[in-house]
Formats: C-alpha cells, structure tokens, sequence
C-alpha cells in the first residue's frame, strides 16, 4: 500500500512538472507582449519599421538578476545573429508576489524585411531559456527632399527590405491620391520614376537611388519603392512617403538675343489652370496659356530687348501665384544683325543688336577696313550703322566679314557678295570678216553693246592676230561706258573704244573680243570673252602701195618720153 500511495505521488509531481517542462516561457514569466509605440491602422501592435519604438512588457514569477537582457534577431548578420539591448530593474510586486518588467524605448533595429524573434534574458545569451516574442518589420523608405518642381532630383534610401545582397527596385510616383481608393496597383495613377539595382547591406538597407519628379499637377503627391519580394504596397505593408509638387519652369535654351524663340515648359501647376504667363523680368512676354489636366503647359516667346547679362524668366497663373514660382536664369546674349546678309558691290548694310552692356562704344570693319562707330542705349540696344558694300579683292570673293568690337569683344558677322556674272556683250563694229581702210595704218572704232549688272560694269577689249589669242596687240581692261564713250543707239546704248594713233594697225587680219566684268569682280574668267569676230586692215600693204606708184610713175614717165620723142621733128 505504501508503494502504490508513492507511486501515485511520483506520478502527481510528474504531472505537475509536465506543463514546465513543455512550455518553457510559461516556466520563466507570463503576460509578454511587444507594442509598437506608433499605431498603424492597417498593422498590428507587434508589427512596424526599422526605426519605431516599442514598449516590452510582462511578469516574471521569480526574481531573475538585476540586468534584463533584450535580444532582437536578425537576418544575414555574419558576425552575431542577435541584436541585444540590456536594461535595469524589475519592479516586485507585493501583492501578487510577482516581478514586473517594463521597457518603453526598445528602437527597432535595423533588419530585414520579414518576423523576427524577440528574446527576453536576464542572462547576456539568447541560448539560455527565455521569454520569446515576435515582431514584424515591413519595408518603408526615405526621401532627402519633400517638396520641389518637377525635374527636381530627390535622393532615396530604404529599410527593412528583403535580404537579398542586390534587388531590383521601382520607385513609384503616384500622381493621383492611392490612399483614399487603394488604387495601388493602378498604373494608371502613377510613372515608374526610377527603376534599377540596388545593393542592399545585410539588414535589408539600401541608398544611393535618385529619381527625378515627373511632372505632376501642383499639391501632395506619393512615393512608393517595391522591389522583387516586397512587390505589393497594400499585402507588404510598403511604407510609402509624402512629395508636395511645387510649381516650376524650365527654359529652353537658357540663353540667347533679341527675337530668338524661347521655350518655357511649366509643371506643378493647378490642373486645367488658365490665364497663365510667362514673366521676363517681371513683364508679360506670353500669356493666355492654359495648364492640362496634370498641372503642364509649353509656350515661347521671343527675347525683348535687354542688355546683356543674367535676367529672370517667371510665371503666374490664375491661381498660381508669381512668388510660387521659382525663377530662372536666362542669360541675355549680344544679338547683332546684319541687314541685308547679301548683295552686291554697293548694297548698303546696316549693323544693328540688342542685349550689349549699357552705353558701351560699338566699332565695327568690313574687309578689315573700318567703316562706322556708335554707342549703345541705357538697355544695350545698338542703333544702326550703315555702310556700302565694297570689293576691293582682285578676284572674286564670295565672304566678306563684317567685325563688331566693343569691350574687348569681337563678333563676326558675314556679307555675302553675289557671284552672278554680267551678260556677254554684243559686238557691233567692226563687223565681222569685214575690211577697214585703204593704205597705211588704220585706227579703227570698236563698239558693242552696254550690258547691265547691279555691282556695276567693266569692259575688258582685246585685239589679236590669230583666232586663239595666243599673241594679244592690244589689251584695255576697265573700259567704263561714260562720257564720249557711251554712245545711244536705236537699239540701246553702246560703248566705243577709238584706237589712238599710236595704236594703228597695219594691213591684215586681225580679232577682236570684249568682256564684262562687275565690281565683284564676276565675268573675269577667260570663258566670259565673247565670241571674237574677225576684220581686214587696209586693200594693200604699204609696200605693194609704193611699188604700184613706182610703176604707174615708170609708166607715166615712160608715155610722157614717147609723146615728146614723136613730137620733135627729126633733123
């Protein structure tokens, strides 16, 4: 009897101790929990991100030594698994003869995405029997800049992602509200801003990302990431950030002269937003612009006059104010114009600009050679300076550069000359295959039609003995049709040449051609003579002249011997 009321004791205290032995938390303390000090509506008390505080609180049923050890575990740490915290003093409750333990502050680690075990010591090694809890971390990220126009480049970084060494990441801009109609997975309410590898440590952490904000229409706007795990905002718990659009500007090119066009594109405008303008310095350049229906619009408008220098390019609208805007620099560059950029000998130009530094000395050359001199206005206008065109090279030159130099500055500009050749004369006298004069030297008169050109007319004349012109007698270059040269005509003016007497032409064949050439020095290449047409100087030479008068005295004198010899009586 004694030996079954001990076997009935052994197995009472066996079954008492069963419950301890099965359930070691229970054994060391009872009424553990973990609470997220910030509540989330959409999370639980015992889940959060990196970061949070937290408060860890329950009942030991013995007294443990004065140092409580907290342990979060961690993922891929190589060097410790754990993460500790060690805190002070329990409180002993008298009542329930129970010790207290309570920590308000615990921060959330830095850690993967995922549940982590929390372990409750009052020994410095996890390893020892403790009080195990769990806490959930979700992905969130940060941003360097919360507010700016669009093109602002803002800087993202993450916590609590998954523990891959590398993963591809979206940053997701949402430009219309996901929140109120959980309308995440939309595409439509949001632009991918950023997408790439991103090289997370080994708590699921990661930098180094810049994305650029679209354009949006002006107000609140929301940033998300995802990445190949953590791939939907809603089931993950992605921790998204708030982005205010400002209304902004850029330009397009961001310098330039009087009358260029330039482009403005605006952004983070009200949507469908009316009666905006573009402001140059403070003044209305173009206005009547209206925003679509995501706060954007483009215009242009031409550079007024300014002088040259930095000015600010602004913009308002009907409800969008000019202090919303931010300014932008436009660099206001001298604009030169040369009127007419071509022409001929004689055209006269005129130098003309805009946006020069205020009451500066303006001196400008054309073919190196000075030609005029003014000085600006109080805005950096330049008021026109006006010359001929000239042609002083010996041949034809198609460039002619036009210098303007102020401040120990140079612009070139370019005089285009013409490059049209005058027509080709007519030649009228002499005629062709005729013959001129009787005996001796003759000094002809060579005519031929005037032709016209706007850079005005030369005449070059050439006589020659054979067709080829290989041996030229006469050569006269820069004939000009004035004076008793220019002679009217019922078929139009023509110009005459005489030779002189020095310039007399013996008996024979002879050639003769005429060209024109202009100012421009156009028609002076060898294929721009005319035709030549041919003529005979003289009926004999001089030679056959005298030896007939020779003859013909011979003759006569011989007749005149005969007729006395008849008329003397003989003796």
């Amino acid at each position: 009897m004694k030996l079954l009321s001990r076997l009935v004791i052994a197995l009472a205290v066996c079954l008492m101790l069963l419950p301890a032995v099965a359930s070691p938390v229970q054994a060391a303390g009872h009424g553990w929990k973990i609470d997220n000090n910030t509540s989330y509506s959409e999370l639980d008390d015992d889940e959060g991100y990196v970061g949070d505080e937290a408060k860890i609180s329950g009942w030991w049923d013995e007294a443990h030594d004065d140092d409580v050890y907290v342990f979060f575990e961690l993922f891929n740490v190589s060097e410790s698994k754990w993460d500790s915290e060690k805190e002070g003093d329990q409180d002993y409750d008298e009542i329930d003869e129970e010790y207290y333990f309570r920590l308000d502050d615990f921060e959330i680690p830095e850690s993967c995405f995922g549940k982590h075990e929390v372990y409750i010591c009052d020994d410095d090694d996890p390893d020892d029997d403790v009080v195990t809890l769990d806490f959930t971390v979700h992905p969130f990220i940060e941003i360097d800049d919360d507010d700016g126009p669009a093109g602002t480049k803002v800087g993202v970084s993450g916590k609590g992602w998954d523990d891959d060494d590398e993963t591809t990441i979206d940053i997701l801009f949402f430009l219309e509200d996901p929140v109120d109609d959980d309308d995440y997975d939309d595409d439509d309410f949001y632009v991918v801003a950023w997408s790439g590898t991103a090289e997370l440590n080994d708590r699921g952490s990661w930098e180094n990302v810049t994305f650029e904000v679209p354009h949006a229409s002006q107000g609140k706007h929301w940033v998300y990431a995802v990445s190949d795990e953590a791939n939907d905002i809603v089931d993950d718990a992605i921790l998204g950030v708030e982005f205010e659009v400002t209304p902004g500007i850029s330009v397009d090119p961001a310098e330039g002269s009087l009358g260029d066009e330039i482009t403005v594109t605006g952004s983070g405008f009200e949507e469908d937003e009316e009666d905006i303008e573009i402001l140059f310095d403070g003044d209305t350049v173009a206005e009547d612009i209206e925003a679509d229906e995501n706060g954007m619009w483009e215009a242009t408008f031409e550079v007024p006059e300014a002088a040259k220098g930095t000015h600010d390019i602004g913009a308002k609208g009907k409800k969008t104010k000019k202090s919303d805007v931010t300014e932008v620099d436009f660099e206001v560059m001298p604009g030169l114009a040369l009127s007419p950029t071509s022409g001929h000998v004689g055209t006269s130009l005129t130098v003309s600009g805009s946006g020069f530094p205020a009451s500066q000395s303006v001196t400008v050359t054309y073919d190196g050679t000075s030609v005029g001199s003014a000085t600006t206005t109080s805005d950096g206008n330049l008021t026109g300076i006006t010359f001929a065109a000239t042609h002083t090279q010996t041949t034809h030159t198609v460039d002619h550069p036009v210098v303007v130099t102020y401040d120990n500055t140079t612009t070139t500009l370019n005089f285009v000359m013409e490059s049209d050749a005058p027509p080709k004369p007519a030649l009228v006298l002499p005629l062709d295959d005729s013959r001129i004069g009787y005996v001796g030297r003759v000094t002809p008169t060579f005519q031929w039609k005037v032709v016209d050109d706007p850079s005005g007319v030369t005449y070059d004349l050439q006589i020659a003995t054979s067709l080829d012109f290989a041996q030229v007698l006469i050569n006269h270059t820069g004939l000009e049709a004035t004076g008793e040269a220019l002679l009217v005509s019922l078929t139009g003016p023509e110009m005459s040449y005489t030779l002189t007497d020095v310039e007399g032409l013996e008996y024979g064949s002879y050639y003769w051609r005429v060209r024109a050439i202009d100012g421009a020095q156009n028609g002076a290449e060898e294929s721009y003579w005319t035709a030549p047409y041919s003529f005979k100087s003289g009926l004999l030479p001089l030679w056959a002249v005298i030896a007939i008068a020779v003859l013909v005295a011979v003759l006569i004198g011989g007749l005149v011997f005969v007729l006395v010899r008849r008329g003397t009586p003989y003796d």
